[in-house]
């Protein structure tokens, strides 16, 4: 068995070594900055990355839950898929991103990446009807022989589905779990986990141990770091993971 590492870069961005492969989730490299796009909502980024992206380099696989928003993909994370490592995402972003080599799946489909099988898993970035607005997202659950299965959660706000992939994968030992109830005007409930609904997944999930992410660092997620560490307390599942520190798992 190798060893499986952490390395918390900023938001939902981490590198994660597996089975002998370096993994980047979300990549998210740029410095504190405002996003206002026509049609969109503005989104306000207040600290910059721990690792900037020549750091990081090499990466051999991108696991990029959707490309839409740039607190998931932002400039500096579309010049790291352009450096050309496989990319995982949705059929959109592969036919929307340009450079790199962006693959599209639909839900359950796998794909192999050396001694890693990848399966892309559903997840739902709000309540059930935001789909039209905020678009198609996923997951993942990476395995490979004698390592841990790892269940990497993308932007998901959806329990139920949650179940669904607890019922695939029952063997689910490690989770990293998009929290900090992410909220933008129009859309009344979060996009992403609320704290308790994190604790609620890892039980669903029977995970040893959990990793959040995406709790701080962006103006629109309204629950901290603090506060998923505060729902977790007693469980002695997270997983502390220290801005810029390796933390094997």
């Amino acid at each position: 068995m190798s060893t499986t590492a952490i390395t918390f870069i900023g938001g939902p961005t981490v590198l994660l070594e597996y089975a002998g492969l370096r993994f980047v989730t979300d990549p998210t490299f740029d410095e504190p900055q405002r996003y206002s796009e026509p049609g969109s909502t503005t989104l306000v980024k207040t600290r910059g990355p721990a690792v900037s992206r020549a750091a990081v380099w090499p990466v051999d696989v991108v696991l990029l839950s959707h490309h839409g928003h740039k607190d998931n993909l932002d400039w500096e994370g579309l010049e790291l898929i352009a450096q050309g490592p496989v990319t995982l995402s949705t059929m959109r972003a592969a036919g929307d991103l340009w450079g790199g080599s962006v693959i599209g799946f639909d839900d359950w489909e796998s794909y192999e990446t050396g001694p890693v099988t990848v399966t892309v898993v559903p997840a739902l970035h709000g309540p059930p009807g935001s789909e039209a607005r905020v678009g198609p997202v996923v997951g993942f659950v990476l395995e490979a022989p004698g390592e841990p299965t790892v269940y990497v959660s993308g932007d998901n706000a959806s329990l139920p589905l949650v179940q669904q992939i607890a019922e695939r994968f029952p063997d689910i030992d490690i989770a990293l779990l998009s929290a900090g109830a992410a909220r933008v005007p129009g859309i009344a409930a979060p996009l992403t986990l609320t704290s308790t609904e994190a604790v609620a997944a890892a039980r669903l999930l029977g995970a040893s141990r959990v990793v959040g992410l995406h709790t701080d660092d962006w103006e629109h997620f309204t629950e901290t770091g603090d506060d998923l560490e505060a729902a977790f307390t007693g469980s002695g599942l997270l997983v502390s993971t220290p801005r810029a520190v390796r933390v094997e798992l």
